[in-house]
């Protein structure tokens, strides 16, 4: 299986979108400081996940909720 998954920095308000095989595994790589660009954001809680079973869907999505740009369709995301 393959999750799309959007994190929320509890320390600056900011989300993160990503995809990976091993949410477990790919959370605590994040929040462990391993992502240069996300340190400042350090802790990361999961704000949402979907998941898929094909890895071409998964990066579809990834790249879908990438191009909302925290605008509405991003928000009622969230929410749902």
């Amino acid at each position: 299986m393959y999750y799309v998954y959007i994190l929320k920095s509890s320390k600056t308000g900011k989300y993160y979108i990503g995809y990976t095989s091993d949410l477990k595994k790919r959370l605590n790589y994040h929040n462990n400081g391993r992502t240069p660009s996300l340190r400042k954001h350090i802790p990361l809680g999961v704000a949402r996940i979907e998941e898929f079973r094909y890895y071409d869907d998964a990066r579809k999505r990834e790249r879908q909720i990438k191009s909302y740009k925290s605008g509405e369709a991003f928000k009622r995301l969230l929410k749902s």
